[in-house]
Parts: C-alpha cells; sequence; structure tokens
C-alpha cells in the first residue's frame, strides 16, 4: 500500500471531526504550543486545560515565566502531577529569553536543546507552530501506524529505528500538510484507534488497516494496566507540594510531617523532592518551594 493512500481520507476525516482545542486554534503562537506539548506528556487533555488556561493567562511569553520563580512554576502546576516538567518550562523560559530574544526558536536542533524538551517535543512545536515537516511520534501516532502498516496492537516501549523509518516514509513532503497528517493522526490515535477499545467502525482508514485484515493480532507488546497511585511515593511527593503550594512562607518540618504517616516513605519522598529542585529547605530547617526559601 502506498502510503499517500492515508492522507487524504485521515485529513478530511480530521477536519470534520477534531476537537476543539486551544493550541489547536488559528494563530496559537510556538509558546503556547510547546506549554500545551510539555503539560500534556502523559497526561489527559481534560486535566491539561484548566492549567493550561491559567498558565497562559498569568505567563502568556517566556520573559513574562522568566522573571518569575520557579517556585510560582511548581505553584501553578497544581495538581496536574510530574511536577519536574514544571521546573523545566521555567528553565526553558530563562534560556529562551536570555539566548532567543523571548521566542521560541524554530529549529528542530534548537528546539532540542532547550531544558526539558525531547525528539518528541521539539518535532512537535516544529511541526505545529512553525508548520515544518518534522517526524512526531508519540504513542498514539506510533500505535496508528504500527497498526495501519505494520498489523501490530501496540508499539513497543521505546521508538525503534524501523519505526522511525516507517514515520518518515508515510510523511507527507510538504511542511504544513505534513504537520497537518501528523496532528490527525495522533487525533485518530487519541480518539478512535484507542490502546484498549477501538472503535475501527469509526475509522477513515479501517479499509486499510494490516492490523484488521490479520484479525487483530494481540501481539506480545501490549502495555500492562496503569500503575497504582493510592500510597505510594508519587503520592507521598503530592501530599508534600500540596502543603508548600498552600503557603506563603516556608513551612515548619514537623507541619510537613504531620502529611504523611510513614516516616521511612515520608523521608525517601523528601529527598528525593529536595533533589529534584522541586522543594528547598531553609537554614531554619523549614520546606518551601524553590526561590522561596525566606523566612517573612
Amino acid at each position: 500500500m502506498p502510503a499517500s493512500a492515508v492522507h487524504q481520507p485521515l485529513l478530511s476525516w480530521y477536519c470534520a471531526n477534531a476537537r476543539t482545542l486551544p493550541w489547536r486554534q488559528p494563530g496559537t503562537d510556538a509558546w503556547r504550543i510547546l506549554v500545551s506539548e510539555v503539560m500534556l506528556q502523559q497526561t489527559p487533555v481534560s486535566r491539561v486545560l484548566p492549567v493550561y488556561e491559567s498558565w497562559v493567562a498569568r505567563w502568556p511569553a517566556p520573559p513574562a515565566l522568566a522573571r518569575d520563580s520557579a517556585g510560582q512554576a511548581v505553584r501553578m502546576w497544581g495538581r496536574l502531577g510530574y511536577p519536574r516538567r514544571a521546573l523545566r518550562l521555567h528553565a526553558a523560559a530563562v534560556l529562551i529569553d536570555g539566548q532567543h530574544n523571548g521566542k521560541v526558536p524554530q529549529t528542530y536542533a534548537e528546539l532540542r536543546a532547550l531544558p526539558g524538551v525531547g525528539d518528541y517535543t521539539a518535532a512537535a512545536v516544529a511541526a505545529f507552530a512553525y508548520r515544518r515537516r518534522a517526524v512526531v511520534l508519540d504513542t498514539n501516532v506510533r500505535r496508528v501506524l504500527g497498526r495501519v502498516f505494520a498489523g501490530v496492537a501496540n508499539p513497543d516501549r521505546g521508538v525503534t529505528a524501523a519505526e522511525r523509518r516507517l514515520a518518515e516514509q508515510v510523511l507527507p513532503d510538504d511542511g504544513p500538510t505534513a504537520a497537518a497528517w501528523s496532528v490527525a493522526a495522533m487525533e485518530l490515535g487519541a480518539v478512535v484507534c484507542t490502546a484498549r477499545a477501538p472503535r475501527c467502525a469509526d475509522c477513515p482508514i479501517s479499509g486499510l488497516c494490516a492490523w484488521r485484515r490479520r484479525g487483530y493480532p494481540a501481539g506480545d507488546n501490549n502495555r500492562p494496566g496503569g500503575q497504582r497511585y493510592a500510597g505510594t511515593d508519587r503520592q507521598c511527593r503530592g501530599r508534600i507540594l500540596e502543603l508548600l503550594r498552600g503557603s506563603d512562607v516556608p513551612v515548619p518540618r514537623q507541619v510537613v510531617d504531620a502529611v504523611w504517616s510513614t516516616a521511612p516513605q515520608r523521608e525517601r519522598a523528601l529527598r528525593s523532592l529536595l533533589n529534584d529542585g522541586l522543594v528547598v529547605e531553609t537554614s531554619e530547617g523549614a520546606l518551601a518551594l524553590p526561590d522561596e526559601a525566606t523566612s517573612s
């Protein structure tokens, strides 16, 4: 099957069925797209939307965030999860402000050099903000390509060389069309060609799908169920951060200790927060968000 056979059906489907999301609106600048891509990593759209709106309202451009503290970035991140992303966005804003005149750079190499920006995010910003031809490989795109062209249920954990070659071959040559194709494949994977309950009857390219022709083989690369959260170090870290986000002054250690009863786990979680730079300790032993470790 020629790769071009899937282009028009999928692009037409996307035009008629795409969700209305703020970072997809015409004229959305590269900063907002970068913020959305970082927030959407391992996080559902429904959880991202309110945090995204508050974030770009307060910091509509990188210099605004760069002038604020890293602690405020962590505070605004709220309960979005994986809060190191907030620190990385702040560090990226500082670098953009200092080295790129406050504008998000356009090339993949420059984007890749920003703190916390990996291959996927750099390609996504280059494609969606600047309409460049870039191979955008998130889990949804990988699933769609794997099912349609390779006949496998779900992608491996890491991107393989074969996957990247396939994505490059399938990608349209024209930059704007390639960007539209990438976001359309991403949308299809998010709402139709899902991991656990694909809706093949609603898929515009189901007639071209190798996985469907093969009878939907499960394969040996199915992902396990979601990780539990209750009682984990992640939950403990979240409790500590929630306490500190709610205070404008450093919090005494005994108050922090009260949020989690299991001392060894609490100490382990706190040590990891300190090591990650998400929490700092004052000279008096109190705890605070970064850049906020001063008594008042």
